[in-house]
């Protein structure tokens, strides 16, 4: 009898994890490595989230804290959702967590049960179809390509409802391809879940601020479906707070109820300090977000235009997030030194091999043909990474 329950053994390890771990392995051995396969901004936590901190500290923050979270951090969070967002949420509909993914995992453990269909978009995130597969459900995926940006239509959300659906979940802007839903396109789909008033949205909306167009738009916003709306967002991307671990969930009051439960025997509240930080960045304004969001911009038309003169890449222009996810196909079945690459898994290892440059395989997000890598690195190292690439790549024939 093995020792590990089955529910471990049919999780697969985080990809993205995975090769920031092989990259810094690299990195100990001596070797130059460039690292663009973790999401996280490359900026300092902004001063007054850190002086916050500090002061929380010497206030003696250092108790336990309710399991949902402080009542001024969730209050901050339900004006931030009527000011910036123009959504009505009162603050006993939110749940901070120990970052957005345990919201996410808080979501799908109280509302699937075996057997229950999850539809999901491809590319995804990572982590939706393996937390998916520890609550017993069954991930239903939609495939997307990047001549459709990689969204999809109503007629596909439509074609992939089942009587066993009960959860869609998406992302926008997008982890890994960086596409964002305008609210047109926001407006189809919910009118398909109108016609289908037994199915959950779960939106993921933690690179709200990471965005290049005029303003986000959340699904949450259409009244005929708001109620059924699982809205996740945080603080790691927007306020480059990604080692404080908050983030949180808002939905209707019977859901935020069974996720407060859940964590009260999983995890309890989250860090102290983090939460009177995070009340901070929410009331602190929107400078450095801005000032972060424009860097990003500078950096995604730098690495477009250094892709555009790869051969063979087929991208497309992401609208958010700090990611490409280039389609690599026309290097499979390639050669160098009698490696030959069979698909974007091979193609990751041979660029971290021969350029020292850590990406990540599509595989990992539910898109064997492409490759994701972060641009949430400084200019100089962005165009001395893609030159590695360019290189390491004209060497396959």
């Amino acid at each position: 009898m093995g020792v590990l329950s089955d529910r471990i053994n049919r999780l697969t390890e985080s990809q993205t994890i995975k090769m920031a771990k092989m990259g810094r392995e690299l990195a100990a051995k001596g070797i130059d490595v460039i690292n663009l396969s973790f999401g996280e901004p490359d900026f300092h936590t902004p001063d007054h989230i850190k002086q916050a901190a500090k002061d929380a500290i010497d206030a003696n923050y250092t108790y336990y804290t309710p399991v949902p979270g402080y009542p001024e951090l969730r209050k901050a969070i339900a004006a931030k959702l009527k000011s910036e967002n123009n959504l009505d949420y009162s603050f006993d509909q939110i749940v901070v967590g120990t970052g957005a993914k345990q919201a996410i995992a808080n979501a799908i453990l109280c509302t699937i049960n075996p057997g229950d269909e999850i539809i999901i978009p491809t590319p995804y995130w990572v982590s939706y179809s393996e937390v998916i597969k520890l609550a017993d459900g069954v991930p239903v995926f939609i495939n997307t390509t990047v001549d459709q940006d990689f969204k999809i239509t109503p007629k596909q959300l439509e074609s992939a409802i089942t009587s066993k659906t009960k959860l869609f979940m998406f992302s926008s802007p997008c982890n890994p391809t960086g596409s964002v839903y305008s609210k047109t396109e926001l407006a189809g789909l919910a009118k398909v879940f109108e016609q289908n008033p037994n199915i959950y949205i779960l939106s993921d909306e933690i690179y709200e601020h990471i965005n290049f167009i005029e303003k986000h738009e959340s699904i949450a916003q259409f009244p005929g479906i708001k109620e059924r709306v699982i809205l996740i967002n945080g603080f790691s991307k927007a306020y480059a707070m990604t080692g404080w671990r908050i983030g949180y969930l808002a939905a209707n009051k019977e859901i935020a109820t069974a996720c407060d439960k859940m964590q009260g025997q999983v995890t309890s509240g989250t860090c102290s300090i983090t939460q009177r930080a995070g009340i901070a960045a929410y009331t602190g304004g929107l400078d450095t977000v801005l000032a972060m969001q424009s860097e990003f911009l500078k950096r995604r038309n730098l690495v477009f235009e250094l892709l555009q003169k790869i051969p063979g890449l087929k991208t497309n222009l992401p609208q958010g997030a700090f990611y490409f996810f280039p389609d690599v196909t026309y290097y499979f079945g390639k050669s160098y030194n009698g490696e030959t690459i069979h698909n974007a898994s091979d193609l990751c290892n041979y660029i971290l091999a021969n350029a020292h440059v850590a990406i990540v395989t599509g595989d990992a997000f539910g898109d064997p043909k492409s490759v994701r890598l972060s641009y949430a690195a400084s200019e100089e190292k962005l165009r001395e990474a893609i030159k590695r690439i360019q290189t390491a790549l004209k060497k396959l024939s």
